[in-house]
């Protein structure tokens, strides 16, 4: 059992604890609002979540209004996924915030890699130290299920 990790700053919290996570606020921006996960099941989400060490975002008020997950075995590598900051916080730093405590972690200080797809945050991550693979011919990938949408429009 991982221990839970808590970072406050100006009435916000960011928190590993999975039992603070709103499943329902994740699913939606996932499935409705995201690139990278349109029309993904509530069901995936959900053990997605499982797992993945997470870290949730929270207003003042406990409203969840962010989210990452990080995919690792926490000894050699990690795969940062799911990151996002919903519209109506967005322009007050909360993103770099969430970037610092994640990068922060205790369990992610001996990985050697992580790594990430973006489509269009290259500019945040970069300001951690992220940047274009530098052996890009090393790099492969399978796709061994449909998307979302097939999946979706096979079930309709």
């Amino acid at each position: 059992m991982q221990r839970i990790i808590e970072a406050r700053k100006e009435g916000f919290l960011i928190s590993t604890d999975n039992s603070l996570l709103r499943i329902d606020v994740i699913h939606h921006y996932l499935s409705v609002e995201s690139y990278w996960a349109e029309g993904i099941p509530r069901a995936i989400v959900e053990r997605s979540i499982e797992g993945s060490l997470c870290f949730g975002l929270y207003a003042e008020d406990g409203q969840q209004i962010g989210f990452a997950r990080v995919i690792t075995d926490m000894a050699t590598f990690a795969y940062l996924a799911d990151v996002f900051v919903l519209d109506a916080w967005r322009k007050r730093g909360l993103s770099k915030w969430l970037m610092e405590v994640i990068l922060a972690h205790p369990g992610l200080q001996d990985v050697r890699r992580m790594m990430l797809i973006t489509m269009d945050a290259q500019g945040l991550y970069e300001q951690f130290g992220f940047a274009v693979w530098e052996f890009p011919e090393r790099s492969m990938s399978k796709r061994i299920g449909k998307t979302y949408a097939e999946m979706n429009a096979a079930h309709s």
